[in-house]
Order: C-alpha cells, then structure tokens, then sequence
C-alpha cells in the first residue's frame, strides 16, 4: 500500500504544482482591457494630438472668407481699443519730455534738425505725409495676400507674429501714453501735415477727435514695416526686390521721424514688440517662421501625382496589342 500512496502523493504534488502555476498565470496576465467607449475615446485624443502637432509643425492655409473676416475684425477691434485708451495729456507731455532728454542724453536727439530740415523741402515732406498715411496699410495687406498665395505654409505663423506684436503694442499704448514730437507744447517741431495743407496722420486736422492723439510709443510704422520686410528679404526670389524689402523699414524710420510723428525711441518700442511676435510664433509652431515649409503638409501631399506599379499596365497593355 506505501508504493500507491506515493503515486498519489506525487499526483496531488503535480495537482497542486498545476494549481500554482495556474494562478501564477492569472497573477502575470494583463490587466483589464478598456472597454469600447474607452477605446473610442483615446483614439479621438489621440487623434486630436497628432492633428494638433502636425498643424503646429505645418500649419494649413485658411479659407479664404475666414481670413479676410479675422482681419478685418482684428483691425476693427485695434482701433476700437487703441482709440479707447484715455488721453492723458499731462503724463504724455511728461514721457514725452523725458524721452526727449534721454536722447539727447544718449547723444541721439536729432529728430528736430531732420524735421525742420525735410520741412523746407515742399515736395518731398508733402510725399512723406501720404507715405506715412498709406503705405502703412497698402505694404501689409500686400505682404499678407502675397504670403498667403505664394507662402501658404508660412502665412499662418506670420500673421500670428503680426497679430502678437499688434497686441503688444496695445499694452503700450494704454501703459506709456507719450505726445508725438510735433504735439510737445516745448519741442519746437513742426507739424507737417497742418504746415502743408496735406493729409498724412489720423491725429492732425478732421480725424483728430475720432483718434486717440498720444498713442506714440512703440511705433507701429516700424513695428509692420520691419515685418514686412524681412519676410520680403527672406522669402523672395530676386535680389532686387530683397533689397526693396530691407529699404522700406527703414525708409519708413526716415519718414516718421521727418514728419515728427515719433522719436526715435518709439521705433526701438516698435522692434520689442517685433521681437516678441517671433518668439511667440517660434514656441507655438516650434521653428521659425521663415523655415517652415513653404506648401503646408496636406496640400504638399495633393499634388504629388500618384503612380502605379509597372506592372499593373502590363495586362492593359497586352490585351490592346492583342
């Protein structure tokens, strides 16, 4: 009877040997799976995260309609901000006379000379009056439909830097009021536009009232011209017209300053506010504006033609022989 009992002995050993590695099994067994909606719903984050990363990485070009009307509120909504921002005569004339100081401080106030000096030429401070009043508006919109056309996959971050360093510059406006040189009650400028019987500035003649008079400080002249022409200067194809766009930023520094519009300070305001915008883009779609793709992703991939294995056409091709 012992040899039996040590049969069984061993069956129930490799009974409960099987028992063990059975729970072993249950113990290192994946744990419980999600259920269908749970799937569902880590697909669609998912989903949206890879939508998101490729949309930063190459941003798709709007619709049309869409960004026409963002614009045109954008614009609306700065005026109606900037023009809101209350008119603090005395603490205007006060920054304005400690800009002033600075620079002569800093050896850098000639401001006066170049206004007075371009004032006695009739027809060319008559010209900056209407490029101070027009070309602010007709340069951006171009640069913006031109990026749009022939930039599409760099149009969006651009526009972001134009909108950012626009939103910027509203804080000035309302944290530094600052009197323009030819409204210090002091300086001794000149007031071209009143002088010349011309139109070249929302804060001289009829629209004085309608328009918030010391919004000087940082200069959105400089502020949009310098975005317009780097994106010239590193976007176009001809040298000539990379040059152009190095030019007009800085013509612009030239015609605020003859026509007494700004100090000089006003444009460093301008370029801060620039600087800002770049960075902000360069964060937000993780590389440079100028070096991203030129055709967003999506469309890039539209036009690549599609091709068909060689073979395919064999049939096709041997059966019009026959």
């Amino acid at each position: 009877m012992g040899e039996p009992t040590e049969i069984q002995r061993g069956d129930a050993g490799r009974a409960d040997t099987a028992t063990g590695g059975g729970s072993a099994a249950v113990k290192a067994g994946p744990g419980p799976r999600p259920d269908g909606a749970t799937r569902a719903a880590q697909s669609r984050t998912a989903a949206l995260r890879s939508r998101v990363r490729d949309q930063r990485r190459s941003p798709a070009r709007p619709r049309l309609w869409i960004e026409l009307a963002l614009i045109g509120v954008s614009y609306w909504i700065y005026s109606l901000v900037r023009n809101a921002v209350p008119e603090q005569e005395a603490i205007a004339q006060k920054h304005a006379r400690w800009i002033w100081h600075l620079e002569q401080h800093l050896g850098i106030a000639v401001e006066h000379s170049i206004n007075h000096a371009m004032d006695s030429v009739g027809w060319l401070i008559t010209g900056m009056n209407y490029y101070y009043a027009t070309l602010h508006f007709i340069i951006t919109i171009g640069v913006l439909v031109w990026l749009y056309r022939s930039h599409p996959g760099r149009y969006v971050a651009a526009r972001t830097v134009l909108f950012v360093t626009t939103l910027i510059a509203l804080v000035g406006f309302y944290a530094f009021p600052l009197a323009p040189p030819r409204l210090m009650t002091d300086g001794g400028f000149i007031d071209t536009v009143k002088t010349h019987g011309t139109w070249g500035s929302f804060a001289s003649g009829p629209a004085a009232h309608v328009s918030n008079l010391y919004a000087a400080m940082p200069s959105m002249h400089i502020g949009w011209s310098m975005w317009c022409g780097l994106a010239i200067f590193f976007l176009a194809r001809r040298k000539w017209v990379r040059a152009l766009g190095l030019m007009y930023p800085a013509a612009t520094l030239m015609v605020i300053v003859s026509t007494a519009n700004h100090f000089w300070m006003d444009a460093v305001g301008g370029e801060i506010c620039l600087a800002a915008g770049f960075l902000a883009a360069r964060w937000l779609y993780h590389e440079w504006v100028y070096k991203l793709p030129r055709v967003p992703a999506r469309e890039a991939a539209a036009e690549q033609p599609i091709t068909v294995p060689e073979q395919w056409s064999e049939p096709a091709a041997s059966s019009a022989r026959r």
